[in-house]
């Protein structure tokens, strides 16, 4: 079989049967998306092999003792900051990288609106999606729902409808629904209506079926697979370390090889997700055996610390500018809330979000077979 060279970069000529990205995360914290400590969730994938990867590490850090590069105990010292700065500049320059970082809080917002208010709107013949008009509304509701909605209300119904989500009993339905009453709902009834005044069945039905999640893990795969697809030149496979926490990525990793039917869906402006994908191959490796895992380490590393410095969770650490501007645009995906609308409206139009949501619940990671989604699959 004709090999071809892996990940080939400008210190190796390795050669292996697919090119390979590596994929760490950081911040998984699983349903819960309100998780105080860990505001923002990300991943990073970087197509570079094991040698250059080993080279990088000793050109920039000749003196490691440690078993492992691990991003957050170098970034404690601000003697490492210019090496690992300059690390991640190499990465980017040189290497096939995109990183992905999410505010939890506004995606749980995204969620709500999904599941507890899109449904209504659906059966009603109304493209809630429209242009992005739900990007629009969640920001909007990141931003003033505690103060439109009452700030422990909003904050109460927020908790409530991750816990129904969870749960999916007619018990945690019923506190939702008494959630969403308890707020000024009337002052929003766009977005707290179908819950508030109509307990609307079609949304309870929603976030009841199998398979709708508050998981994280399925939002920042498809945003790094979509650039994954778009970077390689044909199939690749995934690597990943052995933590708990990616066994969840693991297995959506392989559900999402696992589909074979032909479709493709429009996510904005810059990213689409075609299947059959590209991606052949998931595998978990030890990280300490995995020079490559450990860059993957330092670039989510140091991108959620950004995050978290920029919104004055957090300080200490590399400067969070310097980290963000050694990015290029196709690089770095992020979702936070926006108050420019009309930028989302542009960036969203056309977007086919209800579709692509209805197929990957119903389809790739939803109920069994003989359950049917709204599209009649």
């Amino acid at each position: 079989m004709k090999a071809q060279l892996e990940n080939q970069g400008p210190a190796t000529g390795e050669k292996l049967a697919m090119e390979c990205f590596r994929i760490d995360e950081s911040g998984y914290t699983g349903y819960d998306l309100l998780n105080t400590d860990q505001r923002f969730q990300g991943a990073t994938a970087i197509a570079i092999s094991d040698a250059d990867a080993a080279g990088l590490i000793k050109q920039h850090f000749p003196k490691l003792q440690a078993s492992e590069l691990k991003y957050r105990s170098l970034s404690r010292r601000s003697v490492n900051h210019p090496r690992l700065l300059a690390l991640q500049r190499n990465l980017l320059s040189d290497y096939k990288c995109v990183t992905y970082v999410c505010d939890k809080r506004f995606l749980l917002v995204l969620k709500f609106l999904d599941y507890a208010v899109e449904p209504y709107y659906f059966e009603r013949g109304i493209d809630f999606y429209e242009n992005g008009q739900n990007y629009a509304m969640a920001s909007m509701l990141s931003y003033a729902g505690p103060a439109l909605l009452g700030k422990e209300a909003f904050e109460a119904l927020l908790v409530a409808f991750q816990r129904a989500v969870k749960q999916k009993t007619p018990a945690s339905l019923r506190d939702l629904v008494s959630a969403a009453r308890r707020t000024k709902w009337r002052e929003l009834p766009e977005a707290l209506g179908p819950l508030a005044q109509y307990a609307a069945p079609e949304c309870l039905e929603a976030i009841s079926t199998p398979g709708v999640t508050t998981d994280a893990a399925l939002v920042v795969l498809q945003s790094l697979i979509s650039r994954m697809e778009a970077m390689a030149g044909g199939p690749y496979r995934v690597e990943h370390d052995q933590s708990n926490n990616l066994l969840s990525y693991n297995e959506l990793l392989q559900r999402f090889i696992d589909h074979k039917e032909p479709i493709e869906f429009r996510q904005s402006a810059i990213a689409s997700l075609k299947f059959p994908l590209q991606l052949a191959e998931v595998t978990q490796v030890n990280s300490k055996a995995s020079p490559a895992v450990q860059l993957a380490d330092v670039m989510i590393g140091a991108a959620i610390e950004a995050a978290n410095n920029l919104v004055g969770l957090r300080t200490g650490g590399l400067d969070p500018e310097a980290v963000t501007s050694l990015y290029r645009e196709d690089q770095f995906i992020h979702l936070l809330p926006s108050i420019d609308f009309d930028e989302q409206r542009r960036f969203r139009q056309g977007t086919q979000a209800a579709e692509m949501i209805d197929y990957l619940t119903y389809n790739v990671f939803g109920p069994p077979s003989g359950n049917r989604g709204r599209d009649g699959r």
